[in-house]
């Protein structure tokens, strides 16, 4: 492991756990107040990251997909939070909030690590390594917001799809989730989620995080 990636890891680790496990929890969060207590019964209802990394999704397959893409492409996931959608108090209406419950705390943490950014700007800290991790707080905040809006269950956007639909056509799209992460893993290889998808809600992110930064300019 040379010195590179080393302090890439270093840079991204911080951050990375916060989304992560931040997105997590708000799932479970959202499901209690919602009617479901299923994460808490299990133990997931916390903001410990140990219990929310998945060793082969959070660890193992990033750390391929850099070595093997020399960094071009990375992609990783965490253990998703149960959540019986049956046991909540409208199970088609609620789990739009549930769903949109983890993105949202995404979008409000790159926000966030915008204003660190700003403020070590501001006060004149000029440490490469903590600007370099605020960066990457931001960044790594808007990719899980703007990847897990993708419209096509199991990704939280397609649990939003199917809550918004009427029945008929929400059972349909249901269907797919078996599925989906195959059919996502082929978009986002074939540059269909990148080009349609990615680009446009990362520029919108970015856009909203230039109004943010514009009092430390």
């Amino acid at each position: 492991m040379n010195a590179d990636l080393i302090q890439t890891v270093l840079i991204y680790a911080l951050p990375v756990l916060f989304s992560i496990t931040v997105h997590e929890a708000a799932h479970g969060y959202a499901a209690r107040h919602f009617g479901d207590n299923t994460a808490a019964m299990l133990g997931r209802l916390t903001l410990n990251p140990l219990k929310h990394i998945d060793p082969i999704g959070t660890i193992l397959m990033p750390l391929m997909l850099y070595f093997m893409t020399s960094g071009a492409f990375v992609f990783g996931y965490a253990k998703p939070v149960p959540v019986a959608f049956g046991n909540l108090r409208n199970p088609k209406r609620d789990m739009i909030w549930v769903a949109l419950a983890g993105p949202a705390t995404n979008f409000v943490q790159a926000l966030l690590w915008a204003v660190v950014y700003g403020i070590l700007v501001a006060s004149g800290v000029d440490e490469r390594f903590f600007l370099k991790m605020a960066q990457a707080g931001v960044l790594v905040n808007l990719v899980m917001w703007a990847f897990n809006l993708f419209p096509l269950p199991p990704l939280d956007g397609g649990r939003v799809l199917v809550g918004l639909l009427p029945y008929k056509q929400a059972v349909a799209v249901s269907k797919i989730e078996p599925y989906g992460f195959f059919i996502v893993m082929g978009l986002v290889i074939a540059g269909v989620v990148s080009t349609f998808w990615m680009r446009p809600l990362m520029s919108l992110g970015y856009a909203v995080v230039s109004v943010v930064l514009m009092p430390f300019s």
